[in-house]
């Protein structure tokens, strides 16, 4: 009888010393993301930007398009955001209020209950952005490669593109006979629908079995192990640094402030916001855009 008590009991103690470690365990994984743009479709008062310029607007607005994220996560959470340290470089300009007000909020996942949350800052308003998460059809892949010490597999999927496009529309005044004006509105209600159609966007991601937690920058996670590149539409991260169990701890919390809004809701305000701002922006240079 005390045999079995004592089994029983050593039992017990490695459940607890095993679901100790489980929670106690915790990775830092640094990334650095760097997002093209394509710059025809931007210009100065109707008019196209010539090279010489183009290239002076991609140097200013490098600091938005090449950043460096920290995710830090154990087995069920992960929070994703901006490396401080690097956020304001010393003696340089750091982020204009424009830059940092499109730039993404600190991200937090948790695989177990299926949650996403983005803690999001647009022009002085605080936006929580909460979604259910939903997994990516992922299709596994046999092909490798090695980052840094770690083998990592392909992984492909395709994704709805959650871009928001605010490249300005040119107004057309020129007077129409009322049958082209016919034929353009029967144009616009097909041009709508097609609108509808949500852009599918592909997805191709590098993730370790190495370290088997279902995690990854931003929004990606459902793999086998953690994601440590990947690339979508114009934009791509990849993993430089990895750390497991750092000395000091990082608490994982949920964001909590601010007006919920689900992604697409979001992407509706800020559109909303940035036409009127652009309307208002060409009623001051006589209707110039």
């Amino acid at each position: 009888m005390k045999t079995c008590t004592k089994f029983y009991l050593l039992c017990l103690i490695i459940l607890v010393t095993i679901s100790t470690n489980a929670q106690e365990f915790q990775g830092e994984a640094h990334y650095f993301s760097k997002t093209t743009m394509d710059m025809s479709r931007f210009n100065r008062g109707g008019r196209q930007m010539s090279e010489q310029q183009k290239k002076q607007m991609q140097e200013r607005m490098k600091s938005w398009l090449e950043k460096t994220y920290v995710l830090t996560f154990n087995k069920e959470e992960s929070i994703f955001k901006e490396d401080e340290k690097l956020s304001s470089p010393v003696g340089g300009r750091g982020p204009s209020v424009w830059g940092s007000s499109f730039s993404p909020g600190p991200q937090y996942k948790n695989i177990k209950e299926r949650v996403f949350l983005q803690d999001q800052e647009f022009f002085g308003k605080q936006f929580l952005i909460k979604e259910d998460m939903q997994p990516l059809e992922w299709k596994m892949g046999t092909e490798t490669k090695q980052i840094g010490q770690y083998l990592c597999f392909k992984a492909t999927a395709k994704k709805p593109s959650t871009e928001v496009d605010f490249s300005p529309r040119r107004r057309n005044t020129e007077v129409k006979p009322d049958s082209l004006k016919i034929k353009d509105s029967i144009a616009s209600k097909t041009e709508k629908k097609e609108d509808k159609e949500v852009e599918m966007i592909d997805v191709v991601a590098w993730y370790t079995p190495q370290i088997p937690v279902s995690q990854g920058p931003s929004d990606y996670w459902g793999l086998p192990g953690l994601i440590l590149e990947v690339s979508a539409g114009n934009n791509a991260m990849l993993c430089s640094k990895i750390i497991i169990n750092p000395q000091e701890k990082t608490k994982i919390e949920a964001p909590k402030k601010g007006e919920v809004v689900t992604k697409k809701e979001y992407n509706e305000i800020i559109t909303k916001k940035m036409t009127e701002f652009r309307e208002s922006r060409g009623r001051r240079r006589g209707g110039r855009f």
